[in-house]
């Protein structure tokens, strides 16, 4: 009989190291972490709002919180975000999505990863660029899998590494806009056991060229002799026609260095057209995968990309308002932003059909309807 993981924060979270000394531990750094989480939930957006949340939901906290020495305060709780190890975070979080994921909250086998910078944590009097998160979405399970921060988005390159070690490819399909297509990035996905579509334009001028090349002379000739297929959806929403072509050659010939592209399998043409108005817009856009799937499985895969956008970067602005935030000092806003993503997450898993906007609202204002999110998501046991 296979063992059943355990879920619980308090598990997942008890080696993350207190940055604190001992002189200033108050209090424990999973009440600290546990409260912030309920009440960024619950809509807070601020240190102090985080205090009075406390405050004001005391008697109901101490169901899930020790609270030895009260409710801390809006300095501690900025001084702990502000001191508490990032990376550290990361690792506990995502071991603990890990474990819900085997628990069978979902499967993990797409997993978009694109960058997103959140504007106004930047200060320009002290020469501080705003900060820029790279982030790995599970798209089936509706959360976060890790982040890693960058100076900027030119960046995003060296950044995208470090976040592929934190995340489990065995089985996975990474999909990645083209800053991200890079050989040493397919090389590290398919090292972990993963498989990889990766967007391909001029900063990869051989190979996009090389891939138009092939595409103009198999459309030439109808594919003749290719191993090759399409699929095609056609949709009409609000006025706007728009259809998507996509053709997916496997093991191609004819590009150059193709070997230094670790496990390139396969290239894809995806045509958009659009017609908005009665004016018609006509895209193409190229691809390179690593393994040999239908041209329906390529287009759901990059269709499905977005939805890091639309699930998370989307929300992350328009329900978290995070583009306000302030946040600068230390490393409070990195890890304010890891609380944003997992309560998405958290929220996203309550099945009722009301808007993650009023899910925020109810957990603010009816108790037992947040412990029902908590209990969904196995934070109950923390």
């Amino acid at each position: 009989m296979a063992m059943i993981p355990e879920v619980s924060i308090r598990h997942h979270f008890a080696d993350l190291i207190d940055p604190r000394t001992e002189r200033g531990r108050l209090h424990e750094l999973l009440d600290v972490v546990g409260i912030a989480l309920c009440a960024v939930i619950a809509g807070a957006e601020s240190w102090p709002a985080v205090e009075a949340y406390g405050h004001a939901k005391r008697d109901w906290l101490t169901r899930y919180f020790r609270l030895s020495n009260g409710i801390p305060s809006h300095d501690t709780f900025r001084r702990v975000f502000c001191l508490l190890d990032p990376e550290a975070f990361q690792r506990s979080f995502s071991d603990w999505i890990a474990a819900l994921a085997e628990c069978g909250v979902g499967s993990r086998r797409a997993i978009p990863i694109d960058g997103k910078t959140v504007r106004r944590s930047g200060r320009r009097r002290l020469g501080l660029a705003p900060l820029h998160l790279v982030s790995a979405w599970a798209g089936a399970n509706h959360v976060s899998l890790g982040q890693v921060a960058v100076d900027d988005k030119s960046n995003e390159i060296t950044a995208i590494p470090r976040l592929l070690e934190l995340l489990d490819l065995n089985g996975a399909l990474v999909t990645i806009d083209a800053m991200g297509c890079q050989k040493e990035i397919a090389a590290k996905i398919v090292a972990g056991g993963g498989d990889y579509i990766l967007a391909v334009k001029d900063n990869q001028p051989h190979l996009h060229q090389d891939i138009d090349d092939r595409f103009m002379a198999a459309m030439e000739t109808d594919f003749a002799g290719l191993e090759w297929s399409v699929a095609r959806t056609e949709e009409t929403n609000r006025g706007r026609l728009e259809v998507r072509e996509c053709h997916v050659i496997a093991r191609p010939a004819g590009l150059r260095d193709a070997g230094l592209w670790k496990g390139l399998t396969a290239i894809c043409m995806l045509m958009s057209r659009r017609v908005v108005n009665g004016v018609e817009n006509i895209e193409f856009r190229y691809f390179i995968g690593s393994f040999v799937g239908t041209a329906d499985e390529y287009l759901g895969a990059i269709r499905g990309h977005w939805g890091i956008e639309n699930s998370l970067h989307w929300v992350l602005d328009v329900v978290f308002r995070e583009d306000e935030s302030r946040h600068h000092a230390g490393h409070s806003c990195e890890n304010l932003a890891l609380l944003r993503k997992l309560a998405i997450g958290l929220l996203k898993k309550e099945t009722s059909d009301a808007s993650l906007k009023t899910k925020r609202l109810r957990c603010g204002w009816d108790d037992g309807y947040l412990a029902k999110v908590l209990a969904a998501n196995k934070v109950e046991d923390a």
